[in-house]
């Protein structure tokens, strides 16, 4: 097991509080390990996943024997090095006579395994085999668009699991602006029947189009490969609903009276109580007044030039 210590200097202290949770989390960290046997296509994929994800990825190179995922107790070393570096993500690959080329893909939730996705990888293309102007190449942590392509990935289970863990693993941290000059990548997702999927990764080339929207041209730059899904393990109903607990902090109060609309945007309605107009007192001196006084008093002087003729 591992030993919990306190730390006592300055720099264990601040490690421990970047580790502590936090209301608002930072970007996840993605683990890459070996199996036990790996073979050239796999050694090639995980190298490169872990170039796509430089920033804010762990690769270790050993082999790992203990680690065996879907087995019980196979999953015991996994999370001890997921607690050990910190990541969530994990990507784990194996080569073996009754799966080859297989790539395991899955997260964590507070360093015990959250869920599971096993897939095949075949017709591997690597990032050297395309041949584009380099500098079009996307730069380190710059946020990615994703394009799923396919009805599978909205009726299939495997593949709308495939494609939740395929978000976490390459989406970057969760910002609240983004600047769209930025943007020079984009993950292309195809569902090429219920249990596989063509992965590539493209460059945003912005060209002229005489308007202001720019016209864009996507350049493959690699990998590209298929994924055959194998196996999945979605989590236990009472661990999602744990893992998607949102802190009070963070749960915006509902506004009375207040509604919003695409077009109009944000409207109210404001309730005013009953005047009470008629049962206000009315100044001594009115402006009206006079005028009534003047017109009864020429109305009676009217009348008596009546009797007077008469």
């Amino acid at each position: 097991m591992l030993q919990i210590k306190t730390p006592k200097t300055g720099r264990g202290k601040r490690e421990v509080k970047k580790r502590a949770p936090k209301l608002v989390e930072t970007g996840k960290k993605t683990l890459i390990l070996h199996g036990t046997k790996t073979s050239n296509v796999l050694n090639a994929i995980l190298t490169e996943i872990y170039h796509l994800k430089k920033d804010n990825s762990i690769k270790y190179s050993r082999k790992n024997d203990n680690i065996r995922p879907f087995e019980s107790g196979g999953e015991t070393s996994l999370e001890f090095f997921s607690l050990k570096t910190d990541c969530s993500l994990f990507v784990y690959g194996s080569h073996s006579k009754k799966r080859p080329n297989n790539l395991v893909m899955g997260r964590t939730y507070d360093h015990h395994i959250y869920d599971l996705v096993e897939v095949g990888v075949e017709n591997f293309k690597s990032m050297e085999s395309f041949s584009y102007d380099r500098k079009l190449a996307p730069q380190i942590g710059s946020k990615p668009f994703f394009a799923f392509i396919g009805e599978g990935f909205e009726n299939v289970e495997e593949l709308k699991h495939l494609k939740e863990v395929l978000l976490d693993l390459f989406h970057g941290e969760v910002i609240s602006n983004l600047n769209l000059a930025g943007l020079d990548r984009v993950y292309v997702c195809t569902a090429l029947s219920s249990n596989r999927v063509f992965f590539s990764h493209c460059a945003l080339r912005l060209k002229k189009s005489g308007t202001i929207v720019p016209r864009i041209e996507l350049i493959e730059v690699g990998p590209s490969m298929d994924l055959v899904v194998r196996r999945h393990r979605l989590p236990d109903e009472s661990l999602r609903k744990e893992a998607m607990k949102t802190a009070p902090e963070l749960t915006k109060k509902k506004e009375k009276n207040v509604s919003r609309d695409p077009i109009q945007g944000k409207y109210g309605k404001i309730y005013i109580p009953d005047q009470k107009v008629g049962a206000t007192a009315l100044p001594n001196k009115a402006k009206g007044v006079k005028r009534e006084r003047r017109e009864a008093k020429m109305k009676g002087g009217e009348a008596k030039k009546q009797k007077q003729d008469s």
